[in-house]
C-alpha cells in the first residue's frame, strides 16, 4: 500500500533566517539523538530540527533530547547552547543512549537523529507525515548515500544483517537506518531490551512479529559534517558493531526457535522507491 511520500529537498545552510515551511503532522515530537564525542556536529543539527516549521508555522520538533554516551569533549555544553535538553549517559551503547534520552523525554513521537549531521533535518516531515497517515514505525532508507557517507565495511555489514532478516523472518528489510520515527506507545509496546548496535535491528524484527504497520522511506544520507566516525572510523568500531548486529539476529532468531511458532501472514509491499508498508502479524 503506498503512503505519503514528501519530495526531499538539498541540505539547509547551516542557519538560514527562517527554515522551509511544510504541511506536517499535527503531533508532539521529540527528536532524541544519542552523541559521543559530535561537538564539531551538533549544533548544526540541533539548531535545524528546532528551526523546522508546519505551513502555518506551528514548531515540529517540541524538544531534541541528547545522550551524551560518555563525550570526552564538548558535546554536552554544545548541545545545551544550541537548545537541547541533555542527559548524562556514562554507560556506553548505542541502543544505551537512545533507550535513556527517550525515558527522559516528553513527546508523543519519538524522531531518532543521529548526531553526525548525516541526516537532513527536512526529511523529518516525510517521515512524520507517514507516521500520522498510517504507519506504526517509519524507517528512512539510505537507498543513495552521498560519497563517503558509509563506508564499505558499513555497506556490506548493512546489506548482510538485511539479507538474514528477509530470510529468517520473511520481512522486508531493506536497510537498517537510524533515521526513524515511532509512536511512543508503540515503543513501549515493543519493550527494546538491546542497549548496544543491535538497537535498530530489535526495533525493526520486534515490529514485525508483532504485526506492526512499517513504512519504508527514501532519505538523503551525507557524510558526516565533522570528525571521526565512531563504527567506520576504527576497526574496533566496525567489529564492535557488526558483532553487536549479528548477535541481536541470532538471538532474537534462536529465541523464536524456543517458544511455540505461528504461520507468518502475507506482506503486502508497495514501490520501495517511493516508500512501503508491511504488514504482518506475530509468528
Amino acid at each position: 500500500m503506498a503512503i505519503f511520500h514528501h519530495p526531499v529537498a538539498s541540505r539547509e545552510p547551516a542557519d538560514p533566517p527562517l527554515a522551509k515551511s511544510h504541511k506536517a503532522p499535527r503531533l508532539r515530537v521529540s527528536a532524541i539523538i544519542p552523541a559521543r564525542d559530535e561537538a564539531l556536529c551538533l549544533d548544526a543539527i540541533i539548531r535545524s530540527l528546532l528551526r523546522l516549521r508546519t505551513q502555518d508555522q506551528q514548531v515540529l520538533i517540541f524538544e531534541v533530547v541528547v545522550a551524551d554516551n560518555g563525550s570526552t569533549d564538548a558535546t554536552g555544553q554544545v548541545a545545551r547552547d544550541a537548545g537541547a535538553r541533555v542527559i548524562e549517559v556514562p554507560q556506553p551503547g548505542y541502543g544505551q543512549a537512545c533507550w535513556a534520552a527517550v525515558q527522559a523525554s516528553d513527546g508523543d513521537v519519538l524522531l531518532f537523529v543521529d548526531g553526525d549531521g548525516a541526516a537532513d533535518p527536512q526529511d523529518a516531515f516525510a517521515l512524520l507525515a507517514a507516521l500520522e497517515n498510517s504507519a506504526d514505525l517509519v524507517i528512512g532508507l539510505r537507498q543513495s548515500p552521498d560519497a563517503g557517507a558509509m563506508s564499505p565495511p558499513q555497506r556490506f555489514g548493512n546489506a548482510l544483517a538485511c539479507a538474514l532478516m528477509r530470510w529468517l523472518w520473511r520481512m522486508p528489510a531493506t536497510d537498517l537506518g537510524p533515521y526513524r520515527a515511532i509512536r511512543r506507545a508503540t515503543f513501549d509496546a515493543l519493550d527494546m531490551q538491546d542497549r548496544g548496535f543491535g538497537w535498530t535491528v530489535e526495533m525493526q524484527v520486534r515490529a514485525h512479529g508483532l504485526g506492526l504497520r512499517v513504512a519504508q522511506l527514501p532519505v538523503q544520507w551525507h557524510a558526516r559534517s565533522a570528525g571521526a566516525s565512531k563504527i567506520s572510523g576504527t576497526l574496533r568500531g566496525v567489529l564492535g558493531a557488526g558483532i553487536g548486529i549479528l548477535g541481536m539476529i541470532t538471538r532474537l532468531w534462536w529465541r523464536e526457535r524456543t517458544r511455540p511458532r505461528h504461520p507468518v501472514s502475507h506482506l503486502v509491499l508497495s514501490h520501495p522507491t517511493e516508500g512501503a508498508v508491511h504488514e504482518s502479524k506475530e509468528f
